[in-house]
Order: structure tokens, then sequence, then C-alpha cells
């Protein structure tokens, strides 16, 4: 069937688009994680020859059932167990949907980890930066501070809390701090140079130390 040839169901989802308050095929593809082309795809009456998993994302993001939807993109279509190997669609769905639960905060914190990943010499470096900033205002740098906002806003987000801040004086600890130079004992003063993180119990970087000289007499 050529492409001029396949049914446009262009109106149809852009009413369901306007009812779920969603503004554009972009929009909608970003909020449930599909490819545009599937969109493109079920607009041009090629719903059957989508996978269930992702008409069933469609549907959450169009607010709507999974039948509604195949009700208006694949009209005469009528579910049943002849037609569906695995079973009827119903129970498909309600799989798909038990499983996207169950998914959900595990893909989550991936995709957190991920993020964290990429984000690892900003984590490390801007603290320093900052503080050197601070010390002395006229640095050029002073400048860039209220764009890391966001970022730090982000960080309050997922639970990620720095350690100890740049200068302060800590007792050393093997399991939250990592020593740059020399050696020190646990409970020992060291000053904190770059920051570390941990993230609810769990530690993401240690915090890099120096141990703390005593004043020469």
């Amino acid at each position: 069937m050529s492409e001029s040839a396949l049914p446009d169901y262009t109106p149809q989802l852009q009413e369901l688009m306007q009812r779920a308050g969603v503004s554009s095929l972009e929009e909608l593809s970003q909020n449930i994680g599909v490819s545009p082309l599937q969109i493109i795809r079920l607009r041009r009456g090629l719903a059957l020859q989508t996978p269930v998993g992702i008409l069933l994302k469609i549907s959450q993001g169009l607010k709507i059932s999974l039948n509604e939807l195949l009700a208006i993109f694949a009209p005469g279509f009528v579910p049943s167990e002849e037609q569906t190997p695995g079973g009827n669609l119903k129970q498909e769905y309600q799989h798909l949907q038990t499983q996207m639960e169950q998914q959900r905060s595990v893909l989550l914190e991936e995709f957190q980890r991920e993020s964290l990943h990429l984000l690892e010499s900003w984590l490390l470096q801007w603290p320093t930066v900052v503080y050197r900033v601070q010390e002395n205002p006229q640095l050029p740098g002073s400048k860039l501070l209220p764009f890391v906002r966001p970022v730090e806003q982000l960080m309050r987000q997922w639970g990620v809390e720095a350690i100890a801040p740049v200068g302060a004086q800590v007792p050393y600890d093997l399991h939250l701090h990592q020593l740059l130079e020399g050696t020190a004992q646990p409970g020992e003063q060291v000053i904190v140079r770059y920051t570390g993180y941990r993230q609810g119990n769990k530690l993401l970087y240690r915090a890099k130390v120096s141990p703390v000289k005593e004043p020469s007499t």
C-alpha cells in the first residue's frame, strides 16, 4: 500500500492531544519516551503493526485507555483470544502495566546514575572553583556562579548532598575521605580540598582531603 493510500488520523490525534493538554507531537513524544515516528505510524493507520507496549505508552500520554486508542486508530478491530495469540488484549495490557510499574523505579535509578556519571567532572571540580571565587570576588569567574544553580537544584531534587564543604576541617574517615597527600589516622583533622557526594545511604564520590599542617614553632 502506498503512503498516499494510507488513512490519515491527524484530526483525531490533534483532538486527543488537545484534550490531554499536549501542544505538539514532539511534546507527546518526549512525555512518553516514544519516537515521533511511532506516533506518525499510528496517525497513518498502522496501529495494528505497532507493538502493544508502544500503543500503551501512547494511550497513557493521551490519557485514554488502550481499547479507546484502538477504537479510534484501528476502527473495526475487535480484540479476542483468537486474534491475540498470547491471550486477549486486556490481559496483555494489564500485564504490561504491572511490568512498567515494576521497572519504573529501576529505570529512574539507572537514569540518575548515568546522569551523575556525565556530571562527575562538574561535581568534583565546581565546589573548589566556587571556594576560590568566594575568597577573591574580583575573579572574573564570579559572574559564572548563577549559571550553575539549576544543576545544584537538580542535585537537591535527587537527594545528592556534599559530604563536607571545601575548606572545612573534619575528622579523617577512611570510608568518606581520600587523601591527596601525606598520611592521616582515623579521627585526625584533615581539610577538604574537593567535595565528595552521597545520595541517601549510597556513597557516590569520596571527598579528597589533605592533612592539617601543624603550625611551625
